[in-house]
């Protein structure tokens, strides 16, 4: 059994004082040794799957947030099992002082109408769904401070100067601009759907009521954002996985488990001489195959 204390004074785990980062040796000793490493392209997950806990960690070493499942989710890196153990602010049930005190102690966030708790420099971040917590986060805590720093062109697309690709399948084409905008840094500006919301002028996008499906802006926004042929080289490998950056800002709620983004044809293949190799989630069945004989390195994730 699992206890967490969270309060004005500290964060413990099982009595045992830790602060952001904290170790992944730390946590092994006061959870459990049982934990199962998932590691993506920009993000290594710890998760205890047996008792529905995940660590975040950048690299590889610490954690940098804390995420209590309180649901099972569809990620291949989710938890077998929810949090069963306990969780209390201040010596209160975490869960029930939510539903008693929001009004009074939740600060709000940014992208989250239920709000996280505060305290001493952490905050607890609440998922919630139609009223249901689905998972509880802790991390330091960082305030969002509305259009700060947005210049009003920043998500403007404007005609390129010179060769752009022209693509076929829309999911072969988000695959591409992973790599470019959000693991190369390439492809600028770096889209953040939070940002994006603030930013645009057509209406009030609501993305804690929109982000379970597709937006339709932000969708047409990569549909209409173009990419010059003098990136295609720097293209040598696509790797697909629900936690995808730009997964995330196209439907953040969406649990992993769509179909939206699926690539249905390898036309655009020839764009990129340097590609050998692939690792797909979000593609029909043909498209592994078809990938190998093009001599693409291609596999399931």
């Amino acid at each position: 059994m699992v206890h967490i204390e969270f309060s004005s004074d500290s964060f413990q785990i099982n009595s045992v004082a830790v602060e952001f980062p904290i170790p992944i040796e730390t946590l092994k000793t006061c959870i459990s040794p049982d934990c199962k490493e998932h590691k993506g392209k920009n993000k290594i997950l710890f998760v205890w799957e047996n008792l529905g806990i995940i660590g975040y960690s950048s690299d590889g070493d610490s954690v940098d947030s804390l995420g209590f499942e309180l649901e099972i989710s569809t990620y291949d890196f989710s938890p077998k099992v929810v949090f069963s153990g306990t969780f209390n602010y201040n010596g209160e049930d975490i869960l029930q002082y939510y539903k008693t005190h929001e009004d009074e102690r939740m600060t709000t966030f940014k992208g989250d109408d239920s709000g996280a708790l505060v305290q001493n420099g952490l905050s607890a971040w609440f998922s919630v769904t139609k009223d249901v917590v689905r998972a509880i986060e802790v991390s330091i805590h960082k305030p969002y401070v509305r259009g700060v720093g947005i210049s009003e062109d920043k998500y403007t697309i404007k005609p390129l100067d010179e060769e752009e690709i022209e693509f076929m399948d829309f999911g072969f084409k988000l695959s591409i601009i992973e790599e470019l905008m959000y693991m190369k840094g390439l492809l600028k500006p770096k889209f953040d759907l939070y940002e994006f919301a603030d930013w645009y002028k057509g209406r009030e996008i609501d993305i804690d009521e929109e982000g379970y499906e597709p937006i339709a802006e932000v969708t047409q926004y990569f549909k209409d954002l173009p990419i010059p042929k003098r990136l295609a080289s720097e293209i040598t490998e696509i790797y697909q996985d629900g936690g995808n950056d730009i997964y995330m800002n196209l439907s953040p709620f969406s649990g992993g488990a769509v179909e939206y983004w699926d690539i249905e044809r390898s036309d655009d293949v020839k764009h990129f001489p340097n590609l050998k190799k692939a690792t797909l989630c979000y593609a029909q069945e043909h498209i592994c195959d078809e990938f190998v004989i093009l001599g693409i390195d291609a596999e399931w994730i």
